[in-house]
């Protein structure tokens, strides 16, 4: 089921970088919930100050949303992250595969996203990625 807030959703993410941050009012509610393995962030006003900060050295990024399974008020999203960042290992892409869960009433009023801090993070750092990889591996 296709629905008009998913599909601004997708679009919103499609196009997301430091000059369009002005968008996420068109998707997100004024008192919107934002949960990552990172931060939680609450209202439109403090969500764009950390995505100003995320983006600030992104050099390229992108999402490709794969399976959407959407109802009236919620959705499930999976896509994959392409990334590559002007400071933290510049020159790579960072391929990475995550979900969104997000509520919806005319406008996003939660978002939860999921993916592996660990693949994102921790085992790109040099030292501790080896250590973190090594401790994935005999799980």
């Amino acid at each position: 089921m296709s629905h008009p807030v998913v599909d601004r959703f997708q679009a919103l993410y499609r196009d997301l970088d430091m000059d369009h941050l002005h968008l996420l009012g068109d998707v997100y509610a004024r008192d919107v919930v934002f949960i990552d393995p990172v931060h939680r962030v609450e209202g439109l006003t403090a969500l764009t100050d950390y995505f100003r900060r995320m983006y600030e050295g992104v050099a390229e990024i992108d999402f490709d949303f794969e399976d959407v399974v959407a109802d009236s008020d919620r959705a499930f999203l999976s896509w994959t992250m392409r990334l590559r960042h002007r400071r933290f290992r510049p020159g790579e892409t960072l391929v990475l595969p995550g979900a969104s869960l997000v509520r919806f009433s005319g406008h996003v009023y939660f978002h939860r996203d999921y993916f592996d801090l660990g693949a994102m993070i921790y085992e790109r750092v040099p030292l501790l990625g080896g250590a973190v990889r090594a401790i994935k591996n005999r799980l």
